[in-house]
């Protein structure tokens, strides 16, 4: 006879869930690892690194099977995203990217524009982005300035766009511009732009303080003519999309941190078994021990709310699981940065010099807490779901099921 606990609510993963955590893992272990420092530093771009993990499959395992993809959840991706940030944050969005730059079409675009732009990603190792930032946009995306005028069966876009992951190497990007700047964020159009287009230039490759290894860009458009067919879905749906889309990875961007924290958390808990004063190693002294005991607790809640978020999405709750990706993203973040800094603590000295690594982890968790809504906008989102009406979100009742009712 099954038990209440065998039937109640389950955290473990299924033995296919698991394989595919540790070849990740082992990815990251022996491809990411070794070359993590020396990339950071000169800023390298893992193209050797992406065409690994491409032959392995762990690139683009979002898309449909029916484009000859593996058609994971995101779920699965998650996992994948947290064993590579595990490895290295930077080089995990290189090659975790194409989630964000793939999604408007994959969530908006005709079978036609997912034949055409997706199924090349499944062939070889390309690169594309996601183009919604401007230098006077970023957040408040009513601000775009961007424009796309129609002429004919064409649109021709003008305008600036501003950290870009990846947009430096990729083939195409997602590019948001404003097809009628009276509507505010309602008249915002997506289109895919290749990068290789005249009137592309890439400007300038930003020089960050973390996540060295991935290719942040910005890039002009001067009169880039596209074709209709490169407009997903009609005009003024270009909001919505980027806020599907920003729903779909803000999971997989919480898991990036928790990876970069568990991370940091072990270093620490092995430096402190190892260093040794006052005759005991630093892991007896209650200071320290309090510190990693609050590592472990915030980094286990992260990895829960992250796994909760993505399970949402895979359910079907999509747009109605805005606020718990909401609090992934913003917790994840935060902890992330938490546990980084209070990593350089433990280490002293020797965790504010490079030769140590705990010093690039504080370095690469900081940006969790800007991209993809900073942690100020992801509490920004949760205010306003908590404070709608209750018959307008589904969110008050535990027992509310995916398709918004109640039992």
């Amino acid at each position: 006879m099954e038990t209440a606990l065998t039937q109640g609510v389950s955290f473990a993963l299924t033995p296919e869930q698991r394989e595919l955590r540790a070849l990740a893992r082992e990815f990251a272990g022996k491809e990411i690892r070794p070359r993590a420092a020396e990339y950071d530093e000169e800023q390298t771009h893992p193209a050797d690194v992406i065409a690994k993990a491409h032959e392995l499959g762990l690139m683009n395992v979002h898309l449909p099977e029916e484009l000859g993809g593996l058609g994971l959840p995101a779920f699965e991706g998650m996992l994948i995203g947290e064993e590579l940030s595990w490895g290295c944050a930077g080089m995990a969005v290189s090659i975790v990217a194409n989630t964000l730059g793939a999604a408007p079409v994959l969530i908006a675009g005709s079978d036609d524009q997912k034949r055409a732009w997706l199924a090349p990603l499944l062939e070889e190792p390309i690169l594309c982005s996601f183009a919604l930032t401007e230098p006077d946009a970023g957040s408040d995306v009513a601000r775009i300035k961007t424009t796309a005028e129609r002429r004919g069966g064409e649109y021709v876009l003008n305008g600036s766009k501003m950290f870009i992951s990846n947009a430096g190497h990729a083939a195409w990007s997602v590019v948001f511009a404003s097809t009628d700047r009276e509507q505010g964020h309602r008249g915002l159009s997506a289109f895919v732009v290749p990068m290789d287009a005249e009137g592309i230039v890439v400007e300038k490759h930003l020089d960050k303080m973390g996540q060295r290894s991935t290719d942040t860009s910005a890039f002009a458009l001067h009169d880039v003519a596209v074709p209709e067919a490169n407009r997903i879905g009609e005009e003024g749906d270009g909001f919505k999309i980027a806020m599907q889309t920003l729903d779909f990875t803000r999971p997989g961007t919480a898991a990036g941190a928790v990876g970069v924290a568990q991370a940091a958390y072990e270093y620490a808990v092995e430096y402190a078994k190892e260093r040794v004063t006052f005759g005991v190693p630093i892991a007896m002294h209650q200071g320290v021990s309090f510190l990693i005991a609050d590592m472990a607790t915030e980094i286990e809640a992260s990895r829960l709310l992250t796994w909760q978020a993505a399970w949402m999405l895979d359910a079907g709750y999509g747009r109605k699981a805005t606020l718990y990706s909401s609090f992934a993203k913003r917790f994840a973040a935060d902890t992330a940065m938490k546990v980084t800094s209070d990593a350089v603590q433990i280490f002293g000295g020797y965790g504010y010099i490079k030769e140590y690594p705990v010093e690039k982890l504080m370095r690469d968790a900081k940006l969790f807490q800007i991209y993809e809504g900073t942690s100020q906008i992801q509490r920004l989102v949760i205010a306003k779901e908590i404070f709608l009406p209750r018959d307008e979100s589904p969110w008050r009742s535990r027992s509310t099921s995916p398709d918004g009712s109640r039992s």
